[in-house]
C-alpha cells in the first residue's frame, strides 16, 4: 500500500512539474543490453525539464524525460533451451541526473518509470505476471562534447509485487546519446 501511495505522489509531482513548459525533444538515443539469457534493442527521445535542483560547487542536479521503444529476445523461453521469445517493451520514465553546470564531463543518474510489455515474459526461470512493469535503473556517462554521450547502466524490471510470480528481469546497458 505505501508503494501505491508513494507512486500517487511521484505522479502528482511529475504532472505538476510538466506542466510548467510543453516539452520539447531534444535527444535521441540508442540503447544496447544483455541480461540472462535475454538480449535487448532499444530506441528513443528524451526532453529536458529545464530545472536545477541542489546546485553547488558546479554541479546540480537536472531531470528528463525519457521515451522508448524497445525490442526483447529471449533464447530460453518457457525455460526450455533454444525457445525464442520476442517482446516489445514501451516506456515513459522521469530519469534524475547529477551533473556538472556546464553538462560536459562524468555524471550519475537514476529512474523508475512505467513500461508495457506486448505479453508476459516467460524466459530462463524468470517470469513476469503482468504486462505492466516498473523499470528503474541506475546509470554512469560521460559527455564528450554538447551533442554526444555514453551512458553505462544496470536496468531492472518488475511489478512491484502487484501479481505474482515476479522474479523481475535484470539488464545491463550501454546507450548512446545525440542531443540537439
Amino acid at each position: 500500500m505505501h508503494t501505491l501511495k508513494f507512486i500517487a505522489i511521484a505522479s502528482a509531482m511529475l504532472a505538476m512539474q510538466s506542466a510548467q513548459a510543453a516539452p520539447e525533444i531534444n535527444t535521441v538515443y540508442t540503447e544496447l543490453g544483455s541480461g540472462s539469457k535475454i538480449r535487448m534493442v532499444r530506441a528513443g527521445l528524451t526532453s529536458g525539464w529545464n530545472t536545477r535542483w541542489f546546485q553547488s560547487n558546479g554541479a546540480h542536479v537536472s531531470a528528463y524525460w525519457d521515451a522508448s521503444v524497445g525490442a526483447w529476445r529471449g533464447v530460453q523461453a518457457h525455460n526450455i533451451p533454444g525457445a525464442h521469445q520476442n517482446l516489445v517493451d514501451v516506456g515513459l520514465t522521469p530519469v534524475f541526473r547529477f551533473q556538472r553546470d556546464d553538462g560536459l564531463g562524468f555524471y550519475a543518474e537514476a529512474g523508475i518509470g512505467a513500461h508495457l510489455l506486448s505479453k508476459k515474459y516467460d524466459n530462463n526461470d524468470d517470469r513476469l505476471s503482468t504486462s505492466f512493469q516498473f523499470g528503474d535503473h541506475l546509470g554512469v556517462g560521460y559527455v564528450f562534447n554538447p551533442h554526444w554521450e555514453v551512458t553505462l547502466k544496470l536496468q531492472h524490471f518488475s511489478n512491484a509485487g502487484i501479481k505474482k510470480p515476479n522474479s523481475g528481469v535484470d539488464y545491463g546497458m550501454v546507450r548512446v546519446s545525440y542531443r540537439f
